[in-house]
């Protein structure tokens, strides 16, 4: 028998844990992002994403000029849980995210990094799913000096990592993975990732982090732009005074800030175009509310953290949310990094600072659709409500076809021109 202070050590099943762990939230472009995140902490200036069809030899890589990892340094990030110390603005904290984004999505993840930048050396190894269930161990594979072309060349004129996502079963389905509908699908979510890495890196992109340069996103060679949730560009965006929300969370204390912003009204913005980019991926509705940032880095984007319902009067109200990186834990951002839970005690506080930005919202919003537009037909005098027209705008290009939607849109610009 075992006396009262022996320890027994039980280590995991790898067989059956492995599968478990590609089942904790994510989805292809916010595992894209998690790698991105380590990109950022290697301290990367570009990023290229290579995203390759080729039936069930199909592949994902994601390459960065960054600082590049040791041999020592590889295996420890090749390790569940990794033991290494993370800085304050690290965008990781659980040692997770490179495997388990990485496996959500394929079956075997290889990671090859270049650390000097006088010589092409790197070191470079494999997590397999197929050998962990056959051999039910956490073996690693280490990679030869000849390995796949699509993980070294990225490496021979600059130090770095690569990391190769290939039998992509989450993506491709196996069923079919060589027709035409895998084909498509992975088209479509070359088009979600660039939108998902456009608002969530929106301030890297921009080059509007502190102390960082500019941060190169390249997505099979073609550049992400950012994407900014507030419209500042535009002239009709109003910016009111930020608030500052100190926070206590088991005795660690830090700072909550809030920036809001109250966007134009559809008759306002400078172009259509304008005015269908702001409304973002989920449109009007859906991207109200809160924006929240950790490091600079977007963790949540719209909706109001149950303080308030989502309402067509303040669709136009939208908040900047950073906390500072100590109150991660007071936050409860989750491993996939996708969303938040407010801290109970700051709720009220938070609730009355927004109160302002939801009123100017729902003001802009019931003023402007009580005005008309006078236009004249046949000599008839017609009034239209912005709201109205934008709504009728809205309705038809639901339905119209492509050359349709065209002269609707031409239709609406001249419009939009005529009544400012």
């Amino acid at each position: 028998m075992l006396q009262a202070h022996e320890t027994v050590e039980v280590i995991p099943a790898a067989r059956r844990l492995v599968g478990s762990l590609r089942d904790m939230g994510y989805d292809f472009q916010t595992a894209v992002a998690d790698l991105v995140d380590n990109s950022i902490a290697a301290d990367a200036r570009h990023v290229a994403i290579d995203i390759e069809f080729e039936g069930e030899d199909s592949w994902v890589r994601i390459a960065d000029d960054g600082n590049g990892m040791s041999p020592a340094e590889l295996r420890e990030a090749m390790r569940y849980g990794s033991s290494r110390d993370y800085e304050i603005n690290d965008l990781g904290k659980f040692g997770l995210g490179l495997k388990v984004a990485s496996l959500s999505q394929c079956r075997r993840l290889t990671v090859a990094s270049r650390r000097s930048r006088e010589r092409f050396e790197f070191t470079a190894y494999c997590w397999d799913i197929e050998h962990i269930e056959n051999a039910n161990r956490w073996e690693l594979l280490p990679m030869s000096k000849d390995a796949s072309a699509h993980l070294t060349t990225p490496l021979k004129h600059s130090a770095g990592t690569v990391v190769l996502w290939e039998r992509l079963d989450r993506i491709l389905g196996y069923e079919h993975p060589d027709g035409e509908s895998a084909r498509r699908r992975m088209a479509i979510m070359c088009r979600e990732v660039e939108g998902h890495l456009a608002v969530v890196f929106h301030r890297f992109l921009a080059g509007e982090v502190p102390g960082r340069r500019k941060l190169r996103i390249l997505l099979n060679g073609r550049e992400i732009r950012p994407w900014d949730p507030f419209a500042r560009h535009e002239r009709a965006t109003k910016s009111l005074d930020p608030v500052n929300i100190s926070v206590t969370h088991d005795g660690v204390g830090g700072q909550l800030t809030l920036e809001p912003f109250v966007l134009p009204h559809q008759s306002d913005f400078s172009s259509q175009d304008s005015f269908r980019c702001a409304s973002g991926p989920a449109n009007w509705n859906q991207q109200q509310g809160f924006y929240v940032y950790r490091a600079h880095r977007l963790i949540q984007s719209g909706g109001w953290c149950r303080i308030r319902t989502l309402d067509e009067h303040t669709k136009l109200a939208r908040v900047a949310m950073s906390f500072s990186p100590q109150l991660h834990n007071a936050f409860r951002v989750n491993v996939a990094k996708m969303r938040v839970e407010l801290p109970t005690g700051i709720r009220e506080p938070i609730t009355e600072a927004i109160s302002p930005v939801t009123r100017l919202a729902n003001d802009r919003y019931r003023k402007t659709a009580g005005l008309s537009h006078r236009a004249t037909h046949n000599g008839h005098e017609i009034r239209v409500s912005p709201r109205i027209a934008a709504n009728a705008v809205e309705a038809l290009l639901a339905v119209a076809d492509a050359s349709e939607r065209r002269v609707i849109r031409r239709v609406a610009t001249r419009l939009a021109k005529r009544q400012r």
